[in-house]
């Protein structure tokens, strides 16, 4: 993949890649490194760097990875759309089955060198297939409600395979995206609505259905009501948020690492970081993860303008995502939302949430690229 072209006639060089996004994405990992090392040291006496060692496993897998996927021209996603929602639906299907169960939940497939989570390639290949579809049929989702319909069914499929594992958090991403980028599209306002007022009600009844759900609702609610027990996860977490203070006890001084956070290397990994590096150092964190966010958006909706759907739409669903899973996972950890199990991107402890967000990026760079590229033609042409 070309990183410089050169025009002679006007004797310039312009970047055919967006430097500030792959810079944000390596400070995200870099810190994500580091991180998991410190809150997940106390967890095996024997082996302090265990984790470590997978999680730059991961990111050995993830680098290659990520360049192999640069050089995959963006209609050829376009084209495999279908394809990839399909595997996605038999290794859902599959993990029920052959899945390795771990506290109660069926999520994970053996893959030998670790541990894949089907549930995080449903994502981007539910966004993928909708950016595909959206593409073929945008008038048809304007004008009518079985256009804007049928893509929910497709949700509606994934949701209920991933409900079976049970991942109530995948889901609810699932449908937050799937409804950002219809209403993007050009969805009724009365559809959106309906869509909304019907997936609140859906998530109502399957809380209520769920004893354990129900509690984890009552527990947001109230956590200092049983701080020893159904509440104690969160209690520990926002203890340690408080105890960072604004600028933290210091890299590797969490004491809620030490036993007292359940977690903490993965879902709650946000706690030790408020604690160890403080309120500025969190809100570092966020600045980036949110840029990423705005620059998926930024970019798809700079395409979009250009009329190239596919690249634009994809673009604006990776941006929604990365932003509504952070804010999920902050909201989660800090008490202002229910519990639920999502990674903060790039930084919590997880070789599948690394993996898919690294294609998801590489993806995003090339959508970036191809649309640099034109943009360079057009002026040479011009010219």
């Amino acid at each position: 993949m070309k990183i410089f072209a050169f025009n002679k006639s006007t004797n310039y060089a312009t970047k055919s890649y967006d430097s500030a996004l792959l810079w944000a994405v390596f400070g995200l990992m870099t810190i994500g490194i580091v991180m998991v090392t410190s809150a997940s040291m106390p967890l095996i006496e024997a082996n302090p760097f265990a984790y470590t060692i997978k999680e730059l496993g991961h990111l050995g897998l993830a680098f290659p990875l990520m360049i192999f996927i640069l050089n995959v021209p963006i209609a050829r996603w376009q084209q495999g759309s279908t394809l990839l929602l399909i595997i996605t639906v038999l290794m859902l299907m599959l993990v029920l089955f052959m899945g390795s169960n771990i506290k109660g939940a069926s999520r994970w497939l053996p893959l030998g060198i670790f541990n894949f989570q089907p549930a995080e390639l449903a994502k981007l290949s539910l966004f993928i297939y909708l950016a595909s579809y959206l593409t073929r049929k945008s008038d048809e989702v304007q004008r009518s409600f079985w256009g804007f319909f049928k893509p929910m069914t497709i949700m509606l499929i994934l949701s209920l395979l991933l409900l079976k594992q049970p991942d109530l958090g995948t889901v609810i991403v699932l449908f937050v995206v799937t409804l950002g980028i219809l209403f993007i599209a050009g969805a009724r306002l009365w559809q959106f609505i309906a869509i909304v007022l019907t997936g609140l009600f859906a998530v109502i009844l399957l809380i209520l259905f769920e004893p354990y759900r129900v509690k984890r609702v009552m527990v947001f609610l109230e956590p200092w009501e049983d701080p020893m027990g159904a509440g104690y996860q969160l209690t520990s977490s926002l203890m340690a948020i408080g105890n960072g203070g604004l600028f933290g006890q210091g890299l590797g001084n969490s004491v809620r690492k030490l036993g007292y956070l359940p977690e903490a290397h993965t879902d709650f990994i946000f706690s030790i970081i408020a604690e160890e590096l403080g309120f500025i150092g969190i809100t570092l964190i966020l600045i980036l993860l949110f840029f990423l966010a705005y620059k998926a958006m930024f970019i798809g909706y700079r395409i979009l303008q250009e009329g190239q759907q596919f690249s634009g739409y994809l673009a604006c669903e990776i941006g929604i995502w990365f932003g509504f899973q952070t804010f999920v996972n902050v909201g989660v950890t800090s008490g202002m939302l229910p519990t639920k199990g999502l990674t903060l991107p790039f930084i919590s402890y997880g070789g599948s949430s690394l993996l898919i967000m690294s294609i998801a990026v590489a993806i995003l760079l090339r959508i970036d690229f191809e649309y640099r590229e034109l943009q360079i033609q057009a002026r040479s042409r011009s010219i």
